[in-house]
């Protein structure tokens, strides 16, 4: 990332923030996903996940609390947590770093996935012998996604989704699965690709809009229904997905 996101650019990358947070205010997922997908239209991948970090790490991290509610679902989300690091750095030593047209149909076949999945959800549960089966490929998977998009939703969400939480336990496992995917994607950008001042300063201006994002996502939760909404981001991942497909299959 260079200097030349001190510029407009930054200002239209401070407004996707604000939207990614109204949307993780709102239905508690989703800022990495749809900022990635708005970032990818503006700037290189790389670039995106760079901006990515700062914001995602501090919303999920509060979004994970309170500690006390969380420490009992440890154990059940610790091999899953693992795998996700593991997979997030062997995906990055593999593919260097998010970028390139490679990157950009990963993203909007993940995107498309995403949203598809999203309309067509229907609960499903596993047990608890099979969630132990499943947590490490998920874990790898998700992390392998992340190093070639940026994106920290799939599988994991469904995984953590198919355990049968609570909808307060749910929102915290995706705050903290959310936070160890920003953790290893960092670390493992930090190794990777050479980030500067520039990049850490352009990073933490994105926190305040994405903070104003969720609050403003959490006062149109109040008054819109989180289904509808939810309905409208699927629709919406879907055809950002199928628009960066184009891209990608063009540029090729």
């Amino acid at each position: 990332m260079t200097s030349d996101l001190f510029s407009p650019t930054l200002a239209a990358a401070a407004a996707v923030f604000v939207l990614a947070g109204a949307v993780k205010g709102v239905v508690g997922l989703g800022l990495p996903t749809v900022a990635m997908a708005l970032l990818a239209l503006l700037v290189a991948p790389t670039h995106a996940a760079l901006l990515l970090i700062v914001p995602s790490l501090v919303t999920n991290v509060w979004q994970a609390g309170p500690w006390r509610t969380l420490a009992p679902l440890l154990p059940r989300l610790a091999v899953l947590q693992v795998g996700v690091c593991l997979g997030t750095w062997a995906g990055l030593a593999w593919w260097n770093a998010p970028g390139g047209p490679a990157s950009q149909l990963a993203l909007g076949a993940v995107l498309v996935a995403y949203g598809v999945w999203g309309f067509a959800a229907r609960p499903w549960r596993m047990n608890e012998s099979v969630s132990r089966r499943l947590a490490a490929p998920a874990g790898v998977v998700t992390g392998l996604v992340t190093a070639a998009t940026g994106v920290f939703v799939v599988p994991a969400v469904p995984w953590l989704q198919a355990l049968g939480l609570s909808r307060d336990e749910l929102v915290q496992a995706m705050g903290l699965s959310f936070s160890v995917s920003t953790v290893a994607l960092a670390v493992g950008l930090g190794v990777t690709t050479p980030v500067g001042w520039n990049e850490a300063a352009a990073s933490t201006l994105m926190l305040p809009p994405a903070l104003a994002g969720m609050a403003i996502g959490a006062r149109l939760r109040r008054r819109l229904s989180p289904q509808a909404f939810r309905t409208g981001l699927f629709a919406a991942l879907v055809v950002l997905g199928v628009h960066l497909l184009w891209q990608a299959a063009w540029a090729a």
